[in-house]
């Protein structure tokens, strides 16, 4: 017990003197009085860049059918039969198309739904 009575002192004053840890000052909870959490924000949304897009790729298969492909396309991501069929195109004679784009866990579910469907497809970042 009064090891842990020795830790919690320790603890307070490196909270209090900061340099006995060696560290840069630390401001006490209780000596906070302005607005941390404005000055925060604004410090944050300038370092931080926003979240770059992801994108599924489907990739041209020599396996599926051209009229398979239309329909997971229509049933899956719900595109109408003319943008499925533009897809569609795009991967067979491309290759590859993009057929959703939007954050990275969303297009890494995409991608694995692909896959149950039996279709190539991957996760990239959008430009690339």
């Amino acid at each position: 017990m009064q090891r842990m009575v020795g830790v919690a002192q320790l603890v307070e004053r490196w909270l209090v003197v900061p340099e006995v840890a060696g560290s840069s000052p630390v401001i006490h909870p209780m000596e906070i009085t302005a607005d941390p959490v404005g000055d925060l924000d604004e410090d944050l949304s300038a370092r931080v860049a926003p979240d770059v897009p992801w994108t599924t790729v489907v990739w041209n298969d020599p396996v599926n059918l051209m009229s398979y492909v239309v329909h997971v396309f229509r049933t899956y991501f719900g595109h109408p039969d003319a943008v499925a069929q533009r897809l569609m195109l795009q991967v067979h004679h491309d290759g590859r198309a993009v057929v959703a784009t939007g954050p990275r866990e969303e297009m890494e579910h995409h991608t694995r739904a692909m896959h149950e469907f039996g279709l190539q497809a991957t996760v990239e970042k959008a430009g690339e």
